[in-house]
C-alpha cells in the first residue's frame, strides 16, 4: 500500500493552543511546530535498528531496560516470527528502547501534549473531539482484537497527513508517566459505567472524555521497561529555525 522509502517520511505540524481533556486543570497548552512521523515504526526498520545497535537485541538487553516480553514473538535476535509482518508496527518495545531508537535517527519521542494535540484531528478538522462520530471510532478501536498487526497506513489519514494514531497499537510519548489521573479529573467520568450499556443517551463529550481517560490510564499504569504486544511508538524532530 505504501512503497517501504516512505516509512520514514515525517511531516509539519503547526503549532497551536490546545485543553488537554485528562491530567491537568484544563489549562491551556500551547504546542510549538514540529516535525512529526507519518507513520509508527515498523517491525522491519526496527530490525535495521536492533542489527546496528546489539545492545537493544533480545538476547542482550539489560533487564533494566526492558521486561521479558521484549521483542518476546520474534524468531530470534534479528527475524520476527511467523506470524508478524514486516511493515507492521514494531511492539513489544520498551520506553528506554523506543527512546534510543528515536534519538538514533536524531528525533525523539513525543510528548503526551504533541501527541493529543495531532491524534485529536479527523480527516478533514484539527480538532474533531466533539464530533459524536469520531469518538465512537477511537473507542470501537479500543476493544478490537488484534490491530497490531495490520500494516502502517491502514487507518485514515489526519487533518496533518499523520496516519494510525487511532485504530492500531497504542504508542509510547516521552513523559508518558508525568501525568497522574486525579479524583478531580475523574468526576468527568462518574458515568464511564454507563457508556456501553445503552442505558442513556451518551453525548460526544462523554465519548470524548472517556477515550482520553482510557489513554491517560493506559499510560499511568505503565513503567519504561514494560514491553507489550499493543504497544509501538512514533518519532518527532523540534524545528530548528
Amino acid at each position: 500500500m505504501h512503497s517501504a522509502d516512505c516509512q520514514s517520511k515525517m511531516v509539519k505540524i503547526k503549532g497551536g493552543t490546545y485543553v488537554p481533556l485528562y491530567g491537568r486543570d484544563s489549562l491551556q497548552v500551547t504546542i510549538a511546530d514540529f516535525q512529526m512521523d507519518v507513520y509508527p515504526v515498523t517491525n522491519k526498520e526496527f530490525i535495521e535498528f536492533v542489527k546496528a545497535n546489539p545492545k537493544w537485541q533480545r538476547s542482550q538487553v539489560k533487564k533494566l531496560f526492558a521486561d521479558k516480553n521484549y521483542l518476546k514473538d520474534w524468531r530470534s535476535d534479528t527475524e520476527l516470527g511467523d506470524r508478524q509482518a514486516l511493515k507492521a508496527p514494531v511492539t513489544n518495545v520498551s520506553w528506554f528502547a523506543a527512546k534510543d531508537y528515536c534519538e538514533c535517527q536524531g528525533k525523539r519521542l513525543p510528548t503526551i501534549d504533541e501527541w493529543e494535540y495531532v491524534a485529536m484531528s479527523n480527516e478533514t478538522v484539527p480538532d474533531a473531539r466533539t464530533l459524536k462520530s469520531y469518538n465512537k471510532f477511537i473507542l470501537s478501536w479500543y476493544e478490537k482484537p488484534k490491530t497490531f498487526n495490520n500494516e502502517i497506513g491502514s487507518t485514515f489519514e489526519n487533518y496533518w497527513h499523520v496516519y494510525d494514531l487511532h485504530g492500531l497499537v497504542w504508542e509510547w510519548t516521552l513523559d508518558f508517566n508525568s501525568v497522574l489521573v486525579s479524583g478531580e479529573s475523574r468526576k468527568d467520568v462518574d458515568n464511564d459505567t454507563n457508556l456501553f450499556c445503552g442505558s442513556a443517551a451518551v453525548g460526544a463529550t462523554d465519548l470524548m472524555n472517556y477515550a482520553a481517560f482510557m489513554r491517560y490510564a493506559i499510560r499511568g499504569s505503565l513503567k519504561a521497561k514494560y514491553a507489550m504486544k499493543n504497544l509501538g511508538f512514533r518519532c518527532v524532530r523540534d524545528i530548528i529555525e
